[in-house]
């Protein structure tokens, strides 16, 4: 009976915990629109980190990078790619989007980890989640992917 209660006990502080770690807000956020304005005015660069079949079905946010972050090389080879685009400028400002948010909190850890310090997260993405109802929904301008 102790040993039933321990593994229960053992087991909810486990699931708190995971919960809790999820739940943490892996840094700053902007809206579909923000982005879009602040990419337009050149303020950003927009990356969307979907996959190619992705940018094929519902087109690419206008102006956005295409950066698979599937990459062949993992992680090591997302960043070296966005390092590239950006001219290796780690302090320059990059918003991240793929479909509803959750790849890019993800990602954006892995940039900020690999010292990238303006990381912004378009946490409704393409197709919306509880962040907003997404770029497409919103009626912001998509373009056909030209690599797919």
């Amino acid at each position: 009976m102790l040993t039933q209660r321990l593994s229960l006990a053992t087991a909810a502080a486990f699931l708190l915990l995971s919960i809790n770690a999820c739940s943490q807000d892996s840094g700053p956020t902007l809206t579909a629109p923000d982005a879009f304005a602040q990419a337009q005015a050149g303020k950003l660069t927009l990356i969307d980190i979907r996959r190619p079949d992705e940018w094929k079905q519902t087109g690419v946010a206008k102006g956005a990078l295409q950066i698979n972050m599937a990459h062949p090389q993992g992680d090591a080879g997302f960043v070296s790619q966005v390092t590239a685009e950006t001219g290796g400028d780690k302090n320059a400002p990059i918003g991240l989007i793929c479909r509803t948010g959750n790849r890019t909190t993800q990602m954006q850890r892995v940039l900020t980890d690999a010292g990238f310090t303006q990381i912004y997260n378009i946490k409704e993405g393409m197709a919306g989640s509880g962040a907003g109802p997404g770029w497409i929904a919103r009626g912001l301008p998509v373009e056909a992917c030209e690599r797919c």
